[in-house]
């Protein structure tokens, strides 16, 4: 057991439980209470939401790195190293602390038949635990109220957004998802939530369990008034804090006014130079990702954009139309058949020349051909392509410098291209 290496464990981790998606805390909670887990540092936060709990994470991980902190974060899914969803200081943990968490792990659990990610969840806790960090930032992978990360009692609990997604366990309303992903507000603590039109639920909960909520517009917030200046306010322990003059960013300003005051909730500062630099530093791969690649002497844009439902598509599509070229916007797409088809592709048509559309290598991907039936119904251009990789190199020796390839629709769709991208850059 304890001589399997990391991919040898995932391997075994993947048949370990009957069912891919086991939602409930039980089985996980004795598991953690043997392995003292429970608890993986301080101060933790926790966070939900249908779009940007990512970014989110990785920017309230980056402003307290600032402060001198030992940070831990813990998000799932990864593009292309599974080690990319367990990070100290930002910077993905080895393979060796991955096998000891999962050889500890499989001593503790005795007859209990853990999931993946309950599995996945306990090896980052463990992890952390043993780093004796400061914070930990941890994203809930489905919901909120069931999932494995809400073993764990944050000190502030973070909802990004509220929309429809994975109706098949969340429901299929607003208030359904919503009132899932308020179960991970905690008596006596903050509860963050940046969604603007938020369901009754959550404040219903909030005032359920005892819980302070800060609403996004309310009590924290942002004013972008032009392109290029906007400013962020919100409360802070010894008054309210508001920075102005702040530097454009490509991610969506509502995650990044979050993970600021989900820093100020934690009782930490962060000063306007701090901020602005996080700012412009502040990167997260696969998430309106801009890459320059050299092919055959021409120098091509890319974005790789890990989008696959309705929200993410509207902020996509928004940031397109406010960055015109002058030449073809190609996009290469892959979607999950689960997903909304409709609502990820209506809102990019009318930025989108050229699309080319791919069968995922995954058991959950929707065919090309549906892809391609639905924007032919919609009278968009589109070609049929057998891979990514097959994909990328057909639109390589096509694109010109003045046009641009968006990569999107899905986790799946991103990893394949950056994988192959890889290869052919070597």
């Amino acid at each position: 057991m304890s001589q399997r290496n990391l991919e040898q464990w995932l391997s075994y981790l993947e048949q370990l439980h009957p069912t891919e998606i086991d939602l409930g805390l039980a089985r996980i909670q004795r598991v953690a209470q043997r392995l003292g887990v429970g608890k993986p540092a301080p101060k933790v936060v926790t966070v939900t939401g249908t779009n940007g709990k990512g970014s989110t994470c990785a920017f309230i991980a980056q402003l307290l790195m600032t402060q001198g902190l030992q940070v831990g974060v813990y998000s799932s899914p990864h593009l292309l190293q599974y080690n990319e969803r367990v990070t100290i200081q930002g910077q993905p943990v080895s393979d060796a602390q991955l096998c000891a968490a999962f050889t500890a792990i499989e001593q503790a659990r005795a007859e209990e038949s853990l999931t993946y990610f309950e599995f996945g969840t306990l090896a980052a806790l463990w992890v952390f635990a043993q780093a004796k960090l400061d914070v930990v930032v941890l994203e809930v992978g489905l919901g909120g109220r069931l999932d494995a990360v809400n073993i764990v009692d944050a000190d502030v609990a973070l909802i990004t957004s509220i929309a429809l997604d994975h109706s098949d366990w969340l429901g299929d309303t607003r208030d359904s998802v919503a009132k899932e992903k308020s179960g991970i507000f905690r008596a006596q603590q903050i509860a963050l939530c940046a969604d603007l039109d938020p369901p009754a639920i959550i404040e219903a909960t909030a005032q359920q369990v005892g819980a302070t909520l800060l609403q996004r517009d309310v009590d924290f917030g942002y004013l972008a008034p032009t392109a290029n200046a906007w400013s962020m306010w919100g409360q802070a322990a010894k008054g309210d804090y508001r920075f102005t003059e702040l530097p454009e960013v490509s991610l969506p300003k509502a995650n990044l006014v979050l993970a600021v005051q989900a820093v100020f909730s934690l009782g930490f500062t962060v000063s306007k130079e701090q901020l602005s630099q996080s700012l412009v530093q502040f990167k997260m791969p696969g998430r309106v990702e801009t890459r320059l690649i050299n092919w055959h002497g021409k120098q091509l844009q890319l974005i790789l954009d890990v989008g696959h439902n309705p929200l993410a598509a509207e902020f996509l599509a928004q940031h397109l139309a406010q960055r015109p070229i002058t030449g073809q916007r190609y996009a290469l797409f892959g979607l999950l058949k689960d997903k909304d088809l409709a609502g990820v592709i209506d809102p990019l048509l009318p930025t989108i020349d050229r699309w080319h559309v791919v069968t995922l290598p995954c058991g959950r991907t929707q065919q090309a051909e549906v892809l391609a039936a639905y924007l032919q119904h919609k009278e968009a251009k589109v070609t049929v392509e057998t891979t990514v990789e097959q994909g990328l190199l057909q639109l390589f020796e096509k694109m010109q410098a003045q046009d641009q390839l968006l990569i999107f629709g899905s986790f799946y769709t991103v990893a394949a291209a950056a994988k192959a991208l890889h290869a052919l850059s070597r």
